[in-house]
């Protein structure tokens, strides 16, 4: 039997005994009956996607329910939003027992040391890419107003559709954080492809599209609404994940501008702030000049203002139809 004395698993309960699942070389985890879940649960009563383990940079885990049919209990309490698990916590999933253990990491012996380095495959790569951070405005309220239950159901929804719509615009959801979500687009060595960018908007397009119409499928106080940062440059990566399964997580001022500009759109009364690097890439499409307006920004943590430029989600759904069209008429051509 494999010794997961100081690894990070899930001791999952079946039937047929038990069975142990390592929470290593990845940065989240699917759980599901499906079989395209990375922890496959063979129990009736588990959605075929049903919840996602997520490990933050300080190595904790969070885990999130995926609007499940049979809901997610962990210590008997029911999953609403995203919660932070600790060693030895007892997680139901369906009919199915599990239980979360998480060793400290400075208990590895020294022989164990070799190993835990090939595992955690520290950051070494510096890389050029565009972050987008997407942020559910008025979550807070929203919990407070909200059934548990639904409220479960809402964000879970909300989870697994955004994470397809951002794996259908070439990429994948790197970390998702309490009701936000960040994904990564790489680029090349040192230059950028317009089209990328143009493919980062209509997916952020997308998911507000999806958000709004989450506000008719369930009995929501307002209608829901997201706000989002984009920011390209260089950043530290490294490659977590092996196999089909490319997970990268990203450190860096690129990372951290994004965060700040998603921030930024609730203090310019906007939906989407870009980073100026990200604009320039764009900034020669005709379509770009009347809706991008330009602003300075104080952003939380930097000493001098940053410039941004802000849109709305009318407007930039305005951008991506002009850039269709023209680009149908040089087909045409």
């Amino acid at each position: 039997m494999q010794d997961l004395t100081h690894t990070p698993h899930l001791l999952v309960l079946t039937k047929k005994g038990k069975r142990y699942f390592p929470l290593v070389g990845r940065s989240y985890w699917t759980i599901g009956r499906g079989k395209d879940n990375d922890c496959v649960i063979g129990d009736h009563c588990i959605s075929r996607h049903h919840a996602i383990l997520q490990l933050t940079e300080t190595g904790g885990f969070f885990l999130i329910d995926l609007g499940s049919r049979n809901g997610t209990f962990v210590n008997e309490r029911r999953v609403s939003i995203p919660v932070t698990l600790h060693s030895g916590d007892h997680i139901i999933f369906g009919k199915t027992k599990v239980e979360f253990l998480c060793p400290l990491v400075n208990q590895v012996i020294e022989a164990d040391k070799e190993t835990l380095e090939r595992d955690t495959m520290l950051l070494h790569e510096r890389r050029l890419m565009s972050v987008m951070v997407v942020d559910m405005r008025n979550f807070t309220t929203l919990a407070r107003q909200l059934d548990d239950n639904l409220l479960s159901y809402l964000i879970g929804n909300w989870f697994r559709q955004a994470g397809e719509i951002i794996r259908n615009s070439g990429s994948w959801v790197d970390k998702y954080i309490g009701d936000a979500v960040m994904a990564i687009w790489f680029h090349g060595h040192q230059e950028v492809n317009q089209a990328q960018i143009i493919q980062i908007f209509q997916a952020v397009s997308n998911l507000n599209q999806m958000t709004k119409e989450l506000s008719h499928q369930y009995p929501v106080p307002f209608e829901l609404s997201i706000g989002g940062g984009i920011n390209t440059g260089y950043a530290m990566v490294g490659n977590t994940g092996s196999g089909d399964h490319p997970d990268y997580t990203a450190i860096g001022d690129t990372v951290n501008a994004a965060f700040r500009l998603e921030s930024a759109t609730k203090e310019l009364g906007l939906d989407i702030a870009i980073g100026e690097q990200t604009y320039t890439y764009f900034r020669d499409l005709p379509q770009s000049h009347n809706l991008f307006d330009q602003y300075t920004v104080n952003l939380k943590g930097y000493e001098t203002p940053k410039l941004t430029y802000g849109v709305t989600f009318d407007e930039l759904e305005k951008f991506l139809a002009e850039v269709a069209m023209m680009n149908s008429q040089k087909l045409e051509t």
